[in-house]
């Protein structure tokens, strides 16, 4: 029994003394060397307002804002040609033979065998010009010169042949009631050109809200390379500390269990270096789909790096004055203004589609008949042959029941508008009141974050103090080691989200163009 216990010690030590010589082994190192030959990286260094200007210029969301913007100007167009005059031409030619009931004009009698014919021919032109009035009436001039033949034999004596004639007409419509006035007619015009106005702060909005991701973006690049520093320091101190663990080890003045803290924390640094060194290429991705380049260049492995470092000053800040100048340039104030203006004509159109259809109608025309076409024009136009008619033309649905609906409707729309823009109004209030409160808590957060930093720092170097003269563990010097990593890292995440939080305060006030001298177009 003794003889089994011994031998389990002998090989125990076996086992220690072989772990001892690998950990002791200059040959085994945690590190991110690698025999490979790097791959040549291609970099482009670029500033915040540079990142501003490709992403105005190339971004796929305001590419396409900006077309749509674009196309509503067509809806003006479509609405304003309703009141283009309308030409049409229409020529025609008819022949027509057909049997005479008489053989002979003024006899009577006759067989079947000898009927006679009657042979037309007419040659016409129509000439017609319409257009809608801005009063909300309708016009229609009209113009027929026409050619008319007959069989000689039959025309001679009564008949001009051939003959000329022209027909002159002019036709008014005009309502008087609903549908009538330049404010019902103009309505649509005005719709469009709203929408217009609407479409062009929504391409505004969307600008904003771009260049702000691009800001936001832009910051998370700056913190993801400090931060990868940050972690490559700590793996320095880490493996600064292994070497010195094993070579104390080897001299045998300490545990190899502190040679195995150390191995052990090497392995945890090196993981967040990987880690670290990932999210710089993520963002250096988001960053680059932003500014929309080519394809080709997105497809290539190009690492940008930002050139402007975070401001670290207070910027005086007054919540009055920034809520101020968010409800004068927020694209949302004026599109909620012009939403309302558009429902307010939208109700005034409703409301005279309540009236009665009650239109006046008047025709006048004057005819001509000549010998040829100029004879025929000028007798058309001596006022020798005319005809006038005038009217009124009344309607009304029994109950209205659908222009009521409407009206009902367009009203409660109206009310809706009016609410949405206090509504927009409250919303960016309480948004720009957080948005100064983010400010001034992200400000303090660097101080104490700096604060703790500092500490840190401190405590990691008093304990390396106390290890070189044997008052402390590895395991205290490692735990102090990642709290100053700790620190590094909350301290530079404060900086970022500082400067985060004063791109987030300028979208709240729509003064992100300003702060690059940016115009749209």
């Amino acid at each position: 029994m003794e003889q089994g216990i011994s031998t389990n010690r002998r090989w125990h030590t076996c086992a220690y003394a072989i772990g001892l010589g690998l950990i002791l082994s200059p040959g085994l190192s945690w590190g991110l060397e690698s025999d490979k030959t790097p791959v040549m990286e291609r970099r482009e260094a670029i500033s915040l307002a540079d990142a501003a200007l490709q992403a105005l210029k190339h971004n796929l969301d305001i590419s396409i804002s900006r077309q749509t913007k674009e196309s509503r100007q067509a809806d003006i167009t479509v609405e304003q040609a309703k009141f283009d005059p309308t030409l049409s031409v229409n020529g025609q030619f008819n022949r027509a033979v057909s049997p005479l009931n008489r053989p002979v004009f003024g006899a009577t009698g006759g067989s079947l065998t000898g009927i006679t014919t009657f042979d037309q021919r007419n040659h016409s032109v129509t000439l017609d010009a319409t257009a809608n009035l801005p009063t909300g009436g309708n016009v229609d001039l009209n113009y027929s010169p026409a050619r008319t033949s007959v069989n000689q034999n039959l025309a001679g004596g009564f008949l001009f042949n051939p003959s000329y004639t022209g027909g002159l007409a002019l036709t008014l419509t005009q309502p008087l009631l609903r549908n009538a006035g330049f404010d019902v007619t103009k309505t649509f015009i005005r719709v469009a050109q709203n929408n217009a106005f609407v479409e062009e702060h929504v391409f505004r909005d969307r600008v904003l809200t771009v260049l702000a991701s691009v800001e936001q973006t832009y910051w998370e690049v700056v913190f993801a390379n400090e931060n990868l520093k940050v972690a490559e320091a700590a793996l320095k101190a880490a493996q600064e500390l292994l070497a010195t663990n094993r070579a104390k080890a080897k001299a045998g003045i300490m545990s190899i269990v502190d040679v195995l803290q150390a191995e052990a924390a090497v392995a945890s640094r090196v993981e967040q270096v990987l880690v670290a060194d990932k999210a710089i290429r993520d963002q250096e991705d988001q960053l680059r789909r932003l500014l929309n380049p080519a394809e080709e260049d997105l497809r290539q492995d190009l690492r940008l790096t930002p050139l402007d470092q975070p401001v670290v000053t207070l910027e005086p800040i007054s919540l009055q004055e920034a809520i101020d100048k968010a409800i004068e340039q927020r694209p949302e104030i004026a599109q909620a203004m012009k939403n309302m203006e558009t429902s307010d004509l939208n109700t005034k159109f409703a409301k005279n589609q309540i009236l009665p259809t009650l239109s006046f109608q008047g025709t006048m025309g004057m005819a001509g008949l000549g010998k040829d076409y100029g004879d025929s024009v000028n007798r058309n136009f001596n006022g020798d042959y005319y005809n006038y008619g005038a009217g009124l033309v009344l309607s009304y649905p029994l109950g209205n029941r659908s222009a009521w609906s409407t009206y009902n409707k367009r009203q409660l729309e109206a009310k809706n508008a009016e609410a949405s823009l206090m509504n927009v109004r409250q919303q960016i209030i309480v948004g720009v009141r957080e948005a100064v409160r983010r400010v001034q808590t992200d400000f303090k957060r660097i101080e104490t974050t700096r604060s703790a930093r500092i500490m840190a720092e401190k405590q990691l170097q008093a304990e390396q103090e106390r290890l070189k003269v044997g008052l402390s563990t590895t395991r205290f010097v490692l735990d102090f080691q990642r709290d100053l990593a700790t620190a590094q890292g909350n301290e530079l995440r404060a900086t970022v989200d500082y400067n985060k939080s004063l791109s987030n305060l300028s979208r709240h006030k729509a003064t992100t163009l300003d702060r690059y001298n940016l115009q749209l177009n």
